[in-house]
């Protein structure tokens, strides 16, 4: 098994709560914070064997609302991790939180990729999202960063709201390219039970609006000079987001803090959810060692979402298995579902959109 070279930290604060999140987050309060750390730091303490990390990704919650001196204390924590040169570290951020003395911080401790979940700038959209968002003052704070330093940032769109229709989404787009981030991130709305838009029941836009907004994304960034190499994720060439390419390749990461999954020495796990129970020291809620077949499914279930595909002799050399054995590979190529070229099978591109109902006849 290779090393593990990527660790996901937890952040569950929030400053308020969006209307579609069922990430696991609780609204900043900071009489927490400092047992949190202190909890973190013995999981990890507990867990984490030394092996030089690759990439580091703080997401949450909003790590960007801690204050200055709860950022030291976390940056404190993080020193335990043996980091290599090249490292890829990335921190989500609310463009409200980033002041010039958080940037600062951020970048001389070695932070180098922004991740700015801008969502939309439409005021419908945010409302219903519970978000707010400013062009001019998002262009400021984007700036700003790169003025300190930054040269990798992600930005977040949303789409498939609700109400809006593509010419709204186009809107979105022209503004998120105005501001020429390096990576792009985009999530079509999921309605999710325990958020206040599933308990508002909701109902999801139809399939055909929500596939019409997501060619608009792929025709407008693709001839905007981005790569499509992953389902939802649009990047310039060599901005591919190594942390997020750690899960897709199905390779093992770490997660610490609550609410966290990891993946370790063949073990899938999941953190409690619940910050009193981490608070308390009781970490890891649920545990499950992966088979072969688990493994061998994973890496279909997770590789097919790039849009390059999984290259059949990595998953010889992987699980000395010939995949076209295992899968029904070979009848998917001849209707059209899948493509081999080149050594790699994929999803047609045209067929992304169905992407599940193709991995049900995989596996």
């Amino acid at each position: 098994m290779d090393k593990i070279k990527s660790v996901y930290i937890h952040i569950p604060f929030c400053n308020s709560i969006c209307s579609y999140c069922d990430f696991c987050k609780v609204v900043y309060n900071d009489d927490w914070i400092k047992p949190y750390f202190a909890r973190m730091s013995e999981e990890i303490e507990n867990a984490y064997m030394g092996e030089e990390i690759e990439t580091l990704y703080i997401g949450g919650g909003t790590p960007s609302c801690l204050s200055l001196e709860e950022l030291k204390t976390l940056f404190k924590v993080l020193e335990k991790f043996r980091k290599s040169a090249n490292i890829e570290f990335t921190v989500e951020c609310n463009v409200k939180d980033l002041e010039q003395e958080k940037l600062e911080f951020l970048y001389k401790n070695g932070v180098n990729r922004l991740s700015i979940g801008i969502e939309s700038f439409n005021k419908e959209k945010l409302k219903f999202m519970n978000r707010e968002a400013d062009f001019k003052d998002t262009k400021r704070k984007i700036e700003l960063a790169r003025k300190i330093g930054f040269k990798n940032i992600n930005l977040d769109l949303m789409y498939a709201i609700p109400g809006e229709n593509v010419k709204v989404t186009k809107s979105d787009l022209r503004s998120i390219l105005k501001l020429k981030p390096e990576h792009i991130s985009t999530y079509s709305l999921i309605i999710e039970k325990n958020t206040l838009v599933g308990l508002n029941k909701i109902k999801p836009i139809e399939e055909e609006r929500d596939l019409k907004m997501y060619d608009t994304i792929c025709k407008m960034l693709t001839k905007a000079g981005y790569e499509h190499y992953e389902v939802s994720n649009f990047s310039r060439k060599g901005f591919e987001s190594k942390h997020n390419l750690t899960y897709w390749d199905n390779k093992e990461y770490y997660g610490f803090g609550v609410g966290a999954s990891g993946y370790v020495a063949a073990v899938r796990y999941e953190n409690t959810k619940s910050l009193t129970e981490y608070l308390k020291g009781n970490f890891v809620s649920s545990k499950a060692l992966m088979s072969k077949v688990d493994n061998m499914e994973n890496e279909l279930i997770l590789g097919f979402r790039k849009l390059k595909g999984i290259n059949l002799e990595k998953f010889f050399d992987k699980f000395e298995e010939n995949m076209q054995n295992i899968f029904p590979i070979k009848p998917l190529i001849k209707n059209g579902d899948l493509i081999y070229k080149d050594g790699y099978v994929y999803i047609n591109p045209k067929k992304l959109y169905v992407m599940n109902e193709i991995l049900i006849k995989l596996i």
